[in-house]
This record gives C-alpha cells, structure tokens and sequence, in this order.
C-alpha cells in the first residue's frame, strides 16, 4: 500500500488495517519457523508497511490536537 492510499484512510480504518497486519505478520512469523514460508521477503513488507501506517496515524493524531 501505498503513503497517498494511506493517508486517504481514517483513523479508524489505519488502526483495523494495522491490526489485520499484526495478524499477517504474526502468522508469517509462525509459517516461517515452521519452514512453510516460500516468500520470506513478505515479513519485511508487512514490517515495513506496519510503521508507515503507524507513522501516518500519528501525524493525524498530532493533527487533531
């Protein structure tokens, strides 16, 4: 995801997809101890797109105050 297509999202719609993302991450995490991960590159994306997402959040945050 793009950072124009994530600023475009509400507050409330950074935090459920953060929390979808937690969700991926940690599953990735499991398949990749598992051996079972064929994309291991993914789990540094998600990462990634994590802390723009948070970052983005708290730029609203700020915002608001």
């Amino acid at each position: 995801m793009k950072n124009n297509e994530i600023r475009n999202l509400s507050v409330e719609e950074l935090n459920k997809q953060i929390v979808e993302l937690k969700d991926e991450l940690f599953n990735l995490k499991l398949q990749a101890s598992l051996n079972q991960l064929t994309n291991t590159a993914r789990i540094a994306q998600v990462k990634k797109t994590i802390a723009r997402m948070k970052t983005i959040l708290a730029e609203k945050n700020h915002e608001v105050r």
